[in-house]
C-alpha cells in the first residue's frame, strides 16, 4: 500500500471505533497487510497520527479557503454564512474527518493555536471569521467557540441519525443541515423581542431570576456508589474506568460491587441515567418558578449550571459524552432527556417534530456542558455572564449581540 492509502485507511478503520483502539497491529489487521508494510512508511503510531493530522489540515484548508477569501468582500451576514456553510459541507462530506477532529481536540492532540497557525499557512486564516462577525456583532472569543460547538454538535447529530459510517449522506441532506446550522448561528431558535419579554427588551431580568434560584434549596448530594463511579469516570474516562477503580474508592471488594452493578456497562449506564434524571429534575425546579417563556428557559439553564458546578465529577463525566460514542444500550422509556425543556413553549418549536425538539434540547445541554467544563478555553471570567451569553445565543444567535 502507498503512504496515502494507509493514511486514508487509518481515518476509516480507526474512525469506525472512535479511536478507542489505535494500534498499528489493529490497523494492519483491518487492511490485511503486514506490520512491516507500515514500517516502510511510518516508524510508529505517533508518526502515522502526525501524518493524519497533516492530511486533515490540508483537506480542511483546501476545502474552505476559497469561501474564506470570498467572504471578505461580502456583507457580514452573507460572509458568516459562507464560511459556516463551507465548514458544514466539509464535515458533512467527511464523517471520518469530523470524528478525527473531535477526538484530537478533546484529547489535546491538536493545540488550538497550532491548528490556527497551520491553517493560516495553508491559506485558511480562521481569524477572518471573527473579523467579519465583529463588523456587525459585539462578540468575544466565547461566542465564537459557541458557534464552532454548534456546528460540531449538529454535524455529529446529523451523522449519527443518518448512520453515515454505513450510509454516506446524500448531497441534498448535507445542504439541509448546512442551512439549519447557518440559521441557528444567525437567529438561534428564532424568537423575537416581542414574544420573549413583555418589557420589549431582548433578554429577561437576569439578576431577578438568579436571586429567585438563590432562594431555592437544591439537594446535590449523590448516593455514595454513583459518586464513586462519577469520580472514577472523571479520572479515567468512560472507556478505561473499571469496577476495580470504583471498589477501591468505596473501600470494598470488587465481588461486593457486583451486588450493585452487573458489569462495567451496567455501571456506566446507571450512572448516566441517574444523573440525567437529576439534571431534568433541577431544570424543571427552575422552570416552574415562572410562567414566562424567556424566563423559563434561563431558569432551566441556570438551575442545571448550579447542579453541575456543585458536582465537578459529574460535569467532567458529562463532558466525556459530548464527544464520545458510548454504547450503553437503549434509554429507559421514561428517560426523555430530549424533552428537557418540554415545558418551555418555544415558539419556533411548537409545531416541530419530535426529532427537531430532541435535537434542540440536546444542543442546549451540549453547549451548557461545553462552557461549564472549559471556562478557561472559553475565556470566561464571570460564571453568570457565561450563562447569560449562552441564553442569548440559543434564543437569538448572533442577532442577540448586534451592535
Amino acid at each position: 500500500m502507498t503512504k496515502d492509502e494507509i493514511i486514508y485507511a487509518a481515518f476509516k478503520a480507526w474512525g469506525c471505533n472512535y479511536y478507542r483502539k489505535t494500534s498499528l497491529s489493529q490497523l494492519a489487521g483491518e487492511l490485511k497487510v503486514s506490520k512491516p508494510a507500515f514500517y516502510r512508511h511510518f516508524i510508529n503510531k505517533q508518526a502515522l497520527t502526525a501524518a493524519m493530522t497533516e492530511r486533515f489540515l490540508d483537506d480542511f484548508a483546501g476545502f474552505i479557503k476559497v469561501d474564506l477569501e470570498k467572504a471578505q468582500s461580502m456583507e457580514p451576514d452573507d460572509g458568516i454564512s459562507a464560511i459556516i456553510g463551507s465548514m458544514s459541507e466539509f464535515f458533512g462530506q467527511n464523517v471520518y474527518a469530523l470524528i478525527f477532529s473531535l477526538m484530537s481536540f478533546y484529547d489535546k492532540n491538536m493545540d488550538k493555536l497550532y491548528i490556527a497557525e497551520q491553517l493560516k499557512t495553508r491559506g485558511a486564516d480562521m481569524a477572518s471569521l471573527q473579523q467579519i462577525i465583529s463588523k456587525k456583532y459585539a462578540v468575544n472569543t466565547s461566542i465564537i467557540r459557541l458557534i464552532f460547538a454548534s456546528l460540531t454538535f449538529h454535524m455529529s447529530y446529523f451523522h449519527k441519525t443518518n448512520n453515515s459510517l454505513k450510509n454516506p449522506p446524500l448531497p441534498e441532506d448535507i445542504q439541509k443541515i448546512k442551512l439549519t446550522i447557518c440559521g441557528l448561528v444567525k437567529h438561534g431558535l428564532g424568537l423575537t423581542a416581542e414574544n420573549t419579554a413583555g418589557n420589549g427588551t431582548k433578554s429577561p431580568d437576569f439578576d431577578k431570576l438568579e436571586k429567585l434560584l438563590e432562594g431555592m434549596t437544591f439537594n446535590t448530594e449523590a448516593e455514595p456508589f454513583f459518586k464513586a463511579v462519577a469520580e472514577a469516570v472523571a479520572e479515567a474516562g468512560p472507556w478505561d474506568v473499571s469496577l476495580d477503580m470504583v471498589a477501591k474508592k468505596l473501600g470494598m471488594s470488587k465481588s461486593s460491587l457486583y451486588g450493585h452493578f452487573k458489569n462495567r456497562k451496567d455501571m456506566l449506564r446507571r450512572l448516566f441515567v441517574t444523573e440525567f434524571k437529576r439534571i431534568i429534575e433541577f431544570a424543571r425546579q427552575g422552570i416552574n418558578l415562572s410562567s414566562d417563556t424567556s424566563e423559563q428557559l434561563y431558569l432551566g439553564l441556570f438551575s442545571i449550571s448550579v447542579y453541575l458546578r456543585s458536582r465537578p465529577e459529574i460535569l467532567i463525566a458529562m463532558d466525556w459524552i459530548r464527544t464520545r460514542k458510548l454504547n450503553l444500550g437503549k434509554p429507559e422509556k421514561n428517560m426523555e432527556v430530549f424533552r428537557l425543556f418540554e415545558d418551555v413553549e418555544i415558539e419556533q418549536l411548537k409545531n416541530a417534530g419530535e426529532d427537531e425538539k430532541r435535537r434542540a434540547s440536546h444542543w442546549i445541554l451540549y453547549l451548557l456542558i461545553n462552557i461549564l467544563a472549559h471556562p478557561a478555553e472559553m475565556e470566561i471570567n464571570d460564571r453568570n455572564d457565561s450563562i447569560r451569553s449562552l441564553y442569548k445565543f440559543i434564543i437569538f444567535g448572533l442577532g442577540g449581540f448586534e451592535k
